[in-house]
């Protein structure tokens, strides 16, 4: 069902059980209401300041008195006519201004001589200056703040009607789920969802909590369903609203109530289920994070407000230049995670990744693109509206690198981010080919690049001048770094080599083309005359050294090429087959930008971030920040 079509009979199904009316008013203390939302007005009980207060220390008088006052005929006030007062000291009656200690001179004990001359209720704060009884101190449907507590607190209100926000439950379901803490066993899952979701919930104003996982049994799901709607404003259900033999949830919603939508042409999200039961709202979403997320933001964000009787805030655009080119399926609204990067004077947007499983890409992700139905998608250049997920503050302060991986750009990232100047760091791991092709786009700050240059056995230099001639830019070193092949701990299989790898038919996972390890790998079997045909998995890809180790520690292959410190994360053995040179490619015009001033200090001057590179092992850090190269 396209999305438009929906929503809008989503919308009326919630019109048809009053869901928006369905906040109920409770009177709590002004001391717990924080953040809650007024139910009704609130009004002063009485007036703040409640009495005629004197302002400042001093004296009290009446102003009458001093109207001669001056420099050269001060006047003198003897005992009666004056009276000693404190700031928020009660005013007696028989006076009407304050005279400050400072401009009192004390002639004796009962009397006082003043120089300067007084106005009406001068220093005094006056009944009801701040607001007077039965004066309105906030509205109805108010988000109450720490000054609105005061003003309440002042005015002797000390209860205050707020609305009940809804009380969300997360279900998460399938027998596979297991809880945080347990190692999983092949099969196993642990069951993360219901704490992303109720998180989500209760930050849009919801009170939402995870309930047990229920597993894939259709009767277990129907009586925690039934269970959760007699208990609950709204109910989510994790997973199970697709069509696989397990994913009952559809079928059990039919038969406890009334299913409005089942299906809806968005990417991703597209099973998601919208339904009824006993009055109260079901939403079933996807399994997959990044679907159950992205679902729950088109159709229960709007609902928590509407339950409160409140807009849901605007959401915060902004224009960007794609980088890349976007294709998109025709007939579905897709919504594609962004990140962001002030890279001169472009605010250049990149894909973060498309996986619906992916959870990182939503936490890397600055915002949302939406392609919709009927878009065959962007161009690369092309100037695009992103809903941002973080203020455009954030992302004017992130450093864009695009270009090799490698695990030093994580210490980096955490290092600038915690520095005084709060930097993030968003990369992108595309290759040191792909890097350079992003700094000739204009699209990064600086890119990670170890192109091995076959003929003269020199790094980076010779692409730089094929491709990026003509652009002012600096080389800069960042680390030279162990590459071997990684394999199994223990390395069972007794691997020394590229020759074992070719002749005892190894499974092994290669680098994507562009990639500095993969023109290393290629040289290395040139060297050795291999073909690489010969290579058992030469053409199954990986984009960055971790993945690459992630497969061998799992067991799904038996070697790739890879650093030592992507080995050691994960506990892998270490063929070494060369020592090559990573550096940085940095456009001159980024050279006194904040940005790239604090990433070159540290890693020429930070103890500490020399520590963390040393203690990852495999790396030397004997050239880095030193200058290898301009033009």
């Amino acid at each position: 069902m396209p999305l438009h079509e929906a929503k809008d009979r989503w919308h009326s199904a919630l019109q048809e059980i009053h869901f928006s009316r369905g906040a109920k008013p409770a009177t709590i203390g002004v001391e717990e209401a924080l953040g809650r939302i007024t139910a009704a007005p609130v009004f002063a009980a009485h007036s703040s300041p409640a009495y005629n207060a004197a302002a400042m220390d001093g004296i009290a008088v009446h102003f009458a008195d001093l109207a001669s006052a001056s420099d050269a005929a001060p006047v003198r006030l003897g005992k009666g006519q004056f009276q000693p007062v404190n700031t928020g000291n009660n005013l007696p009656r028989e006076f009407d201004a304050v005279v400050m200690i400072e401009d009192v001179h004390h002639v004796s004990e009962d009397e006082v001589e003043l120089a300067i001359p007084a106005t009406p209720w001068q220093h005094v704060r006056t009944i009801g200056e701040d607001i007077v009884a039965t004066e309105l101190i906030i509205p109805e449907g108010h988000s109450i703040r720490p000054i609105d507590q005061g003003a309440m607190l002042a005015t002797g209100v000390t209860r205050v009607p707020v609305k009940e926000p809804p009380r969300v439950v997360v279900i998460p379901t399938g027998t596979e789920l297991i809880q945080p803490g347990t190692t999983p066993q092949p099969g196993q899952i642990i069951e993360f969802n219901s704490r992303i979701l109720a998180g989500y919930l209760n930050e849009w104003g919801a009170v939402a909590r995870g309930a047990e996982p229920v597993s894939d049994d259709k009767e277990q799901l129907k009586s925690a369903i039934r269970k959760a709607a007699a208990e609950n404003d709204i109910v989510i259900i994790n997973a199970g609203a697709s069509a696989g033999t397990k994913d009952f949830t559809a079928t059990v919603l039919a038969e406890l109530g009334r299913v409005v939508v089942h299906g809806v042409a968005i990417k991703p999200g597209k099973p998601v289920i919208l339904a009824i039961v006993d009055n109260t709202p079901v939403i079933g979403l996807p399994g997959y994070p990044v679907s159950a997320i992205l679902t729950m933001r088109l159709f229960v964000h709007e609902m928590i407000f509407d339950f409160m009787g409140m807009k849901p805030p605007a959401p915060q655009w902004t224009a960007a230049r794609m980088s890349r080119p976007m294709h998109s399926a025709m007939g579905v609204d897709e919504f594609v995670r962004i990140t962001l990067g002030q890279v001169g004077e472009e605010l250049m947007a990149t894909p973060a990744g498309k996986g619906a499983g992916a959870v990182m890409s939503l936490v890397r992700a600055d915002g949302i693109l939406t392609l919709p139905t009927g878009s065959e998608g962007v161009g690369a250049g092309e100037t695009v509206q992103i809903e941002l997920l973080r203020p455009l503050s954030d992302v004017q302060s992130t450093l864009v690198a695009i270009g090799s991986h490698d695990n030093i750009i994580d210490i980096l990232a955490n290092l600038l981010h915690k520095g005084k100047k709060t930097i993030r760091v968003s990369s992108a791991h595309v290759g040191s080919m792909g890097g350079i092709m992003a700094i000739r786009r204009g699209e990064a700050h600086i890119a990670g690049s170890h192109l091995l240059d076959e003929e003269s056995g020199d790094y980076n230099v010779s692409f730089i001048k094929r491709f990026l001639q003509g652009i002012p830019l600096k080389l800069i070193n960042l680390c030279y770094r162990q590459q071997g092949l990684m394999v199994a701990q223990g390395n069972p299989l007794g691997i020394t080599g590229f020759m074992d790898v070719a002749e005892k038919n190894f499974s092994f996972i290669n680098r994507q083309n562009g990639a500095g390890t993969r023109l290393l790998t290629d040289k290395t079997l040139g060297d050795l005359g291999v073909n690489p045909s010969q290579i058992n998995g030469y053409d199954h890809e990986e984009y960055t050294h971790m993945s690459v180790a992630a497969a061998i520690a799992d067991g799904s292959v038996d070697c790739g090429m890879g650093i030592l410190a992507a080995a050691n994360a994960l506990n892998l053995d270490f063929v070494p087959v060369a020592e090559e040179r990573y550096d940085l490619i940095i456009p001159d015009r980024f050279m006194q930008d904040s940005k790239i001033v604090a990433l070159l200090e540290l890693i020429r001057s930070s103890e500490e971030f020399a520590e963390l590179v040393t203690n990852l092992g495999g790396y030397n850090l004997r050239d880095c920040g030193r200058l290898m190269y301009e033009q």
